[in-house]
């Protein structure tokens, strides 16, 4: 038996440590349910500054009703993204003591850049929320942009420590301890670009598509009025260029695969075996070691990962068994990733082809104009669908490791298990409780909002306090 293979055969058989498995299932339910708000902290501002920019430069009062509106709906979203967003700032040394500990000093610059990001923006959408009607009217709408300069610095900080550990950098190990920690060769290493933009864009078809839905099934129920187009056109814009735009991006990060993560790539195009040239492997499932149920398309595969009619794509079985990802699941999680977001770009594409034909598809009269509108409302959850496959590809299609070729997750993770799944009970109910409580709250907002009452008085605030005082 060689030194490697026996290595191997020790690592197998050494248990996996008790905190992995409530570690994994903590995080991927903090993170699934974070990074939705987040998406909304990232692109709500951006749309807001639109339609305030729209009252205020071309004199629309309902721009000015919708922005202040959506500036509200904004502070909701904030609110208990705040929380989510603390619960994960405690999570990584409490779930993963062994890479925050090894490399809590490789990664602290981009997390304080986070936080710093998140207090701004939580001061200046203060600002503008008290501004209304307290702040000249040009000088509030600049109080957006702040917003949404940090929104973008805040998505840049946390997927540079993403990009980092598909792409590690900034460090050098000797005799087993991390040395010569260079923090901005980290920060900006060799994918985070490509990795923020992909991001990026994918927040705003979030939450592009997820506001126009609303308004999409406001017009389904009759209420066609200006307030609901209005309302709807420009969320949709912004979604419509970001699923335009999305695969061209998704397709130069892919793209990086073949060199930088061949095991993530096999599992993504389902090769078992390199094949010149690899074809690409539509639906199917690796059962027993053989691929079945799967539409094979000739070429394709080579093109797309490649860019080339005959490079193949590397097989798995060129790569260690204990080097490879689940591969149905990340394989499943790619492709629903990359179908769902092909068909939000064909919608955004049938919407603004017929638009520019002279086809007001929101007209109720307009031809196709209600399977248009259902299709817009299912748009929304589409697009939160394809954000969590892809964000499942990504991080479990780079398992084993939680830093590529550096650390596996296993030496990540702790030995204490029942506390955390103590922990992960508690934070299911949170979660499930900031659900109801946002879903509630913003559902008695959009009451009140149609009844006409657009100042949204608190219950028990001074005014009412003193009023009854008079009485």
């Amino acid at each position: 038996m060689d030194l490697l293979t026996g290595l191997t055969t020790l690592a197998a058989d050494i248990p996996d440590p008790a905190g992995l498995l409530p570690a994994r299932q903590q995080m991927a339910l903090s993170l699934g349910w974070h990074i939705v708000l987040a998406c909304f902290g990232v692109a709500f501002p951006t749309m807001i500054l639109v339609m305030h920019w729209r009252g205020v430069y071309r004199g629309d009062p309902l721009a000015l009703v919708l922005a202040r509106r959506w500036a509200k709906v904004s502070a909701v979203l904030f609110a208990i993204g705040a929380v989510s967003g603390t619960v994960l700032s405690f999570e990584m040394g409490l779930l993963w003591p062994g890479l925050m500990g090894r490399f809590g000093d490789v990664l602290g610059l981009p997390f304080a850049f986070e936080g710093v990001a998140f207090f701004l923006e939580a001061i200046f959408l203060g600002i503008y929320l008290y501004g209304w009607g307290r702040i000249p009217p040009r000088r509030h709408l600049l109080m957006l942009v702040p917003m949404a300069i940090t929104g973008v610095a805040g998505t840049f900080s946390v997927l540079a420590v993403n990009g980092w550990m598909n792409n590690p950098t900034g460090f050098r190990i000797v005799d087993g301890e991390v040395t010569d920690v260079d923090p901005w060769a980290a920060m900006f290493n060799s994918g985070v670009f490509l990795q923020f933009l992909h991001m990026w864009v994918a927040a705003f078809m979030v939450a592009g598509f997820s506001i126009a839905a609303v308004y999409a099934a406001g017009m389904l129920r009759g209420r066609r009025d200006r307030h609901h187009r209005l309302g709807f056109t420009v969320p949709f814009a912004f979604a419509s260029v970001a699923a335009l735009v999305q695969p061209a991006i998704g397709h130069l990060l892919g793209s990086r695969l073949a060199e930088t993560q061949p095991a993530k790539l096999a599992a993504f195009e389902l090769a078992t075996e390199t094949e010149s040239p690899s074809p690409l492997r539509l639906g199917g499932l690796l059962v027993d070691g053989e691929v079945r149920w799967a539409i094979d398309i000739p070429y394709l595969g080579s093109l797309i990962a490649r860019n080339s009619l005959t490079a193949p794509v590397q097989g798995l079985d060129t790569i260690p068994a204990d080097e490879q990802p689940p591969v149905n699941i990340t394989h499943l999680a790619f492709q629903s990733m990359v179908g769902i977001g092909t068909a939000l770009a064909l919608l955004a594409l049938v919407y603004w082809v017929a638009r520019w034909r002279g086809h007001d598809l929101l007209r109720p009269e307009a031809r196709g104009g209600t399977w248009l509108l259902r299709a817009a409302v299912a748009a929304g959850p589409l697009a939160v669908v394809a954000l969590e496959a892809g964000w499942i590809a990504t991080e479990v299609g780079r398992q084993p490791w939680v830093v590529y070729g550096v650390m596996r997750t296993t030496e990540a993770a702790g030995n204490s298990s029942t506390a955390l799944w103590w922990v992960l009970g508690a934070s299911a109910v949170l979660y499930a409780a900031m659900t109801v409580g946002a879903v509630l709250v913003l559902r008695s907002m959009a009451r009140r909002w149609r009844a006409g009452d657009e100042s949204l008085p608190s219950p028990y605030g001074p005014e009412l306090e003193h009023a009854e005082e008079q009485r």
